[in-house]
């Protein structure tokens, strides 16, 4: 059986996401998609919240996991039996550091590869920031993300805004 990992903060999940998600649930046997809870940032939505929204909108793709983790991706894919990690790139300036991210990864544990896969261009120009930027101005992000995680990100803008 194999396992592939697509981690990442998905603060929100979006579209980009999502395209990503179906087209590497396709390519293995079982996805995890690994919620990465970085305590360097400050992120919009909580670990919790964030699988809560992931879980909601893969429902419907068999074969995906939604699995929150932290520390070293290498670790976490050891501890998962993952042979794989998924990427996903938008441009260059990606490419760039995932490139230095899989060379990294490849020292620390060489039998764990990384595969990129490109965005559709559809999506090539779009990222949890933009989301966030779009909605915190209160611009339509029904274009970015599922309506369900359009719905979660007003009410958390509607949250901050009171606090």
């Amino acid at each position: 059986m194999l396992t592939g990992i697509y981690p990442g903060s998905f603060d929100p999940v979006t579209y980009g996401h999502l395209d990503i998600i179906r087209r590497s649930a396709g390519m293995v046997d079982e996805l995890i998609v690994g919620v990465l809870n970085n305590k360097a940032k400050t992120p919009l939505f909580s670990v919790e919240e964030r699988v809560k929204m992931l879980k909601e909108v893969t429902k419907d793709i068999a074969n995906v996991k939604i699995i929150p983790f932290e520390g070293l991706l290498v670790d976490f894919a050891h501890k998962l039996d993952a042979k794989i990690v998924i990427r996903g790139l938008r441009a260059i300036t990606d490419f760039e550091y995932e490139l230095q991210m899989a060379q990294t990864n490849h020292k620390l544990a060489s039998d764990v590869e990384t595969v990129f896969l490109t965005t559709n261009l559809q999506y090539s120009y779009l990222s949890s920031t933009t989301v966030k930027e779009v909605a915190a101005f209160g611009g339509d992000i029904s274009q970015f993300v599922p309506e369900y995680i359009e719905q979660k990100v007003w009410e958390k803008m509607k949250h901050r805004r009171r606090v």
